[in-house]
């Protein structure tokens, strides 16, 4: 049998403890015998209490097989910007100078659509 959890003590001991008084002061008994039936009674209440606090679940080593396993998200890929740098513009003006085509065709600008 399994060691008793902490919520099982404490739930078992408190419920021994307030049983016990609530029918002590109930039944204004103070002989032995109604004292001990009172204790004895409450014990049992106790243990009951105790018993039947849920257990936390565990998991066995044999059901991890029988469980599928989920499948894994979708992994998007990012694809990093590509950044104009200092070298990069300094090239392509050596480019537009050196090369015969002419500054408007490097420098298009687009016009917007018409109505």
């Amino acid at each position: 049998m399994p060691r008793p959890t902490a919520a099982q003590l404490a739930y078992g001991s408190c419920t021994v403890i307030f049983s016990t008084l609530a029918m002590l002061l109930l039944s204004q008994t103070s002989s032995g015998l109604g004292i001990a039936v009172i204790t004895l009674s409450a014990l049992a209440l106790g243990l009951l209490v105790a018993v039947t606090v849920p257990l936390p679940k565990r998991v066995r080593s044999g059901s991890l097989a029988a469980v599928p396993a989920p499948a894994p998200a979708p992994v998007q890929e990012r694809v990093p910007a590509q950044r104009e740098t200092a070298s990069v513009s300094a090239s392509l003006s050596s480019l537009s100078s050196v090369s015969s085509v002419s500054s408007a065709s490097v420098s298009a600008v687009r016009e917007p659509a018409g109505p």
